[in-house]
């Protein structure tokens, strides 16, 4: 994804959430953006991995085991970091215009919006918010829709975008990383792009990363 944003034109780079947990590069990830120096929001899987607890969703024991293999990963100044996210960043987008990011919506960082959302539900978590786009991850889904006056956008997911319709039993990941380029002025405008990596280098760094429950992780490349 980075290298194909080397080839764009963009003057900033901003992460919506869900940086370091379930993959076999925690500490990677994570100094790896330390390292660009952008925004980032805290997501539902941030906050597990820093705290064990998922919310309302159910999580297993390999789930558990691989998140505090993840903390040991982790250098104290590593977890500080992660812990400074905070739940939502506005940017000044000039002209007058903001850009408020999040993980899932303003209020939570697990509330589901998606494209087939019923409008009333969709328009809630934004109820008195002023911006001139509203940018969200969460449900590792690219699209945009108008709400109100303002623009959504979600981007997707870098590091694990899927199809939603399929059963549980064939679940598999795309080697694909996800992202979009958002272009404001007079206009606003969003290009969705989708960049193809090697899966066989996915697997291998699960192999080799000394996860304690590879297995699960694995079964989403193959």
């Amino acid at each position: 994804m980075l290298d194909d944003l080397s080839r764009q034109e963009y003057d900033r780079i901003l992460c919506l959430g869900d940086h370091a947990q379930g993959g076999p590069q925690p500490r990677e990830c994570l100094e790896l953006l330390r390292d660009l120096g952008c925004p980032a929001v805290y997501g539902n899987s941030d906050h597990f991995l820093l705290t064990l607890d998922f919310g309302h969703e159910e999580v297993t024991e390999a789930q558990i085991a691989n998140a505090k293999w993840a903390q040991s990963r982790l250098s104290d100044a590593l977890l500080e970091f992660h812990r400074s996210f905070p739940p939502t960043v506005e940017l000044d987008l000039g002209e007058g215009k903001t850009l408020l990011a999040f993980h899932a919506t303003p209020r939570s960082r697990e509330e589901i919006i998606e494209p087939g959302t019923k409008e009333e539900a969709f328009r809630a978590p934004f109820a008195g918010l002023g911006a001139a786009v509203f940018a969200g991850g969460h449900t590792h889904q690219q699209w945009a829709r108008r709400c109100g006056e303002t623009y959504y956008l979600n981007p997707g997911s870098v590091g694990l975008a899927y199809d939603h319709f399929q059963d549980e039993e064939s679940f598999r990941a795309d080697p694909f990383a996800e992202y979009a380029i958002l272009t404001t002025g007079e206009s606003v405008g969003v290009e969705f792009r989708r960049v193809p990596f090697d899966r066989e280098r996915v697997l291998q760094a699960i192999k080799s990363s000394g996860m304690p429950h590879p297995e699960p992780a694995a079964r989403l490349w193959r």
